[in-house]
């Protein structure tokens, strides 16, 4: 008999890490926050309004637990969070401007995740999964979570890909790993900054160029900051420039962003690329208007979404 689909299973599933950002605020003082991309994409289509999950594993200790209760908090389906044995994963933030960072957790528990070990019935009701960031470029992780989105990809999910650089794990080592998942993914967003660390170039173009040539048929979101942004789907394109806001903190405004471009394509596929890039960026846009990461919410989106100046590049 086959078993009863659950219809509270998640329709989004964010693959990868979560870890704790510890970001030095001056001398000696360091404030700390749950963080890591594929998390906070995670947190931001939960409070966009999709059944969303974060699927990952965590530490039991002081800094598992507080990210645990943070996706309570969320609202994040918890059967997709394993809590395990093993060390935190923590982002050590020594200045933001230049970033400088350091990651410690050789042997964390993000590493010791288990895909067989998700909830019955979720690779029937996922509709979009998204993978990205340090998930995939440190063993054994990344070999378990490449194999997940090529059998996702072979189901006719759709696959988002945020590769969010880190430059002293994402060498040459990660050139397959890039070219794989730009050809798999449905959504690939990526920063001039992102493409210069992944191709080694000085030019972003370049970097674009081969992404589109890997896979012309992907939505392409490149984000280039206060510049604006484009999005791109075959041939055509639409570039436009964030709203003007209060900005006080800009972590993970990238994720936010790319979870106004995901929302928009869940809820209305057929809108047009104008439409889908004002979202995003509205959503980029409200998370630098407030401390720490705090995605917004979907009326809010909209209302700043009217805000977005489209312009020629």
């Amino acid at each position: 008999m086959r078993r009863v689909l659950h219809p509270d299973l998640p329709r989004f599933v964010s693959f990868g890490e979560a870890l704790t950002d510890f970001v030095r605020v001056g001398g000696d003082t360091w404030r700390s926050s749950c963080g890591g991309a594929p998390w906070n994409l995670a947190v931001a289509m939960s409070t966009l309004g999709q059944l969303s999950a974060f699927a990952g594993a965590v530490s039991h200790d002081a800094f598992g637990q507080e990210i645990w209760q943070a996706s309570q908090d969320a609202h994040l389906d918890m059967r997709f969070i394993q809590q395990l044995p093993h060390p935190p994963l923590l982002a050590m933030v020594h200045s933001l401007r230049p970033l400088r960072y350091d990651f410690i957790g050789d042997h964390s528990a993000d590493l010791h995740f288990r895909p067989e070990g998700l909830p019955d019935g979720w690779r029937r009701a996922v509709r979009w999964a998204h993978f990205g960031s340090l998930g995939l470029a440190r063993e054994p992780l990344a070999s378990r979570l490449l194999a997940v989105a090529s059998e996702l990809k072979k189901a006719k999910v759709r696959i988002s890909y945020d590769p969010n650089f880190r430059d002293r794990v994402m060498d040459a080592r990660y050139d397959d790993t890039l070219e794989a998942m730009c050809r798999i993914a449905d959504v690939i967003k990526v920063s001039d900054e992102d493409l210069r660390g992944l191709f080694r170039v000085t030019d972003h173009r370049s970097g674009l160029a081969q992404i589109a040539a890997w896979n012309p048929g992907a939505w392409l979101l490149l984000t280039r900051g206060a510049e604006g942004a484009t999005l791109y789907r075959g041939h055509a394109e639409s570039s436009a420039r964030p709203p003007e806001v209060a900005v006080v903190d800009a972590v993970g405004a990238g994720d936010a962003a790319l979870a106004g471009l995901l929302d928009s394509l869940m809820r209305q596929p057929d809108a047009g690329l104008p439409t889908h890039l004002a979202r995003a960026l509205a959503a980029g846009s409200l998370a630098c208007t407030r401390p720490g990461f705090q995605p917004p919410r979907p009326a809010e989106v909209e209302a700043l979404a009217a805000a977005v100046v489209p312009s020629d590049s």
